[in-house]
């Protein structure tokens, strides 16, 4: 938002009318001293028409912008930015992100076509973490194996450069809910969050590690965190693509998906959450919404105010504008005056 700290500068901008008028009226005219050379009898060097139309519309247009950016200088314009900082924790919102090879099957609507899996979870995850609502958000990044790519944090930028760096395969072929999710409970259990949440988003079952999911759902409410499933992607044959991150091959074809959604639905009610099926991004993004709703917490915040002065930006581009005119006038059309 841009304010100017001496607004009443711009009634200094009558100034350009009011002398036009003036002038047109006849009470200023024009100042000239004419200065003749003429005995070498040479013929004088005259503008052709439209050259002289040209440079005198350009002179008047660059000294008329040299004083209306010196009014605005004088206004003293201040970009102001406010920002919100919250001075209490807010809820931990972690999120367990599938990154198997089937999270790049290419089935989710977007308003302009479709996307893939994974694609679709960054999007909704983003549209979510930049709405400001003072929650930590944390990354767990899961497939045959997991790791905590980003701790519960406060710093949105760190965890959008997180979310940003996962790609398909990386984390092994294989869907380890129960690894995924108990990594997760570890980074949130020592939390001194007022509510703690974990957003399990896949799109398949089960296949891989020692832990059970069920077993990981009943330490998260032993640890007081809510688990929300979200089972990505439609059924069917869908076309698939990737590139192994360990070979460099190129997968590409189609997937068949269709998996049971009980088990996410389950693992949702051992932990007090609630399953969503998603299809699109707009209801990936709805749902994560009215969990931020549903979880959020009761914080404290101020409004900090970062202020731009703009005063030197507007002189300088005064003055480059008046030494323009200048020019015109004295180089171009060789005027003296």
């Amino acid at each position: 938002m841009i304010q100017f700290e001496h607004p009443q500068a711009f009634f200094f901008l009558a100034v350009v009318p009011l002398l036009f008028v003036l002038r047109r009226l006849g009470v200023f005219s024009k100042i000239a001293f004419p200065l003749t050379i003429s005995d070498w009898q040479g013929k004088s060097f005259v503008y052709t028409d439209s050259l002289s139309k040209i440079g005198s519309f350009f002179f008047h247009l660059c000294a008329i912008s040299a004083f209306m950016l010196l009014v605005v200088a004088l206004a003293n314009p201040i970009i102001r930015n406010r920002e919100k900082i919250y001075t209490s924790r807010g809820t931990d919102i972690l999120f367990v992100l599938d990154t198997s090879p089937s999270m790049a099957a290419r089935d989710i609507s977007l308003a302009n076509g479709q996307v893939t899996r994974l694609e679709a979870a960054k999007l909704g995850i983003k549209t979510l973490a930049s709405s400001e609502n003072g929650a930590n958000y944390g990354l767990v990044a899961m497939a045959s194996e997991a790791a905590c790519i980003v701790p519960p944090t406060s710093d949105i930028e760190l965890f959008l450069k997180g979310l940003d760096s996962l790609s398909v395969g990386e984390f092994g072929e294989g869907t380890a809910l129960g690894i995924g999710l108990s990594t997760a409970i570890y980074h949130l259990s020592a939390s001194s969050a007022p509510k703690k949440c974990i957003v399990l988003i896949t799109d398949g079952e089960n296949n891989a590690g020692s832990l059970h999911p069920e077993t990981a759902a009943a330490l998260a409410t032993e640890n007081a965190i809510t688990l929300y499933s979200f089972g990505i992607g439609t059924k069917g044959s869908v076309p698939i693509e990737y590139i192994d991150k360990k070979s460099g091959t190129v997968h590409s074809g189609f997937y068949e998906s269709d998996f049971d959604t009980t088990p996410l639905e389950t693992l949702a009610s051992i932990a007090g959450g609630s399953y969503f099926g998603i299809e699109s991004t707009a209801v990936l993004s709805a749902s994560l919404s009215a969990i931020a709703q549903k979880e959020d917490s009761v914080q404290t915040f101020h409004y900090r105010s970062n202020d731009t002065n703009c005063y030197a930006t507007f002189l300088l581009l005064s003055g480059i504008f008046f030494m323009l005119a200048w020019f015109i006038r004295r180089i171009v059309l060789s005027e003296v005056l």
